[in-house]
């Protein structure tokens, strides 16, 4: 069965909105390899509009890019995706695909699959299934800035059941970061 792994970036005082900061070159290769290591990419509609196109994009025409964010947008353009949206009428990666039934009903239908991981990110849609008490894994990848505004990390989150969590691994980046894996115990 594969896991559901959320990953995402977020400062000390918990802002989650991108905006605000922004990733080193160290992080990007962590990315580019969490990417590699999974076989699905899961996004609602917001996070699906920021990547694409702009990662594929990067990759077919990677003039100007740091070669961090060129292996980036390789990795992410040969993942195949999947976009949670009853809004959006296409989708403009050749690996990807819109689901418009409920994502609890596709995610369980997606663990029960062979294969690597499922990798989820975003804020919206990863709220909804971590208060489904979907989500098997997280990583949150702390920035070293208190931003005072923005987008909370799981506003609003009543789940199911309390989550509790072990730690199964931990990074610091060049620049301070600090990358926290954890597992539902």
């Amino acid at each position: 069965m594969r896991k559901l792994i959320y990953a995402i970036n977020l400062t000390l005082d918990g802002c989650v909105d991108h905006t605000k900061f922004s990733a080193d070159e160290g992080l990007m290769d962590f990315y580019t390899n969490l990417i590699r290591g999974a076989g699905l990419l899961a996004y609602g509609r917001l996070t699906y509009d920021l990547m694409v196109p702009y990662w594929p994009e990067i990759a077919k025409n990677p003039t100007g890019e740091t070669q961090a964010d060129v292996e980036f947008a390789r990795a992410f353009d040969s993942v195949e995706k999947v976009v949670f949206s009853k809004s959006l009428d296409k989708v403009e990666d050749k690996n990807s695909r819109i689901v418009r039934t409920k994502p609890e009903d596709e995610i369980h239908k997606l663990k029960q699959e062979t294969g690597k991981d499922i990798l989820l990110g975003g804020v919206a849609l990863p709220t909804y299934l971590v208060d489904r008490s979907l989500v098997d894994e997280f990583i949150f990848v702390v920035h070293p800035v208190i931003v005072g505004g923005g987008r909370r990390l799981l506003e609003g989150i009543n789940p199911q059941q309390k989550l509790n969590l072990k730690l199964v691994d931990s990074k610091t980046s060049k620049l301070g970061s600090v990358a926290l894996h954890y597992a539902k115990r």
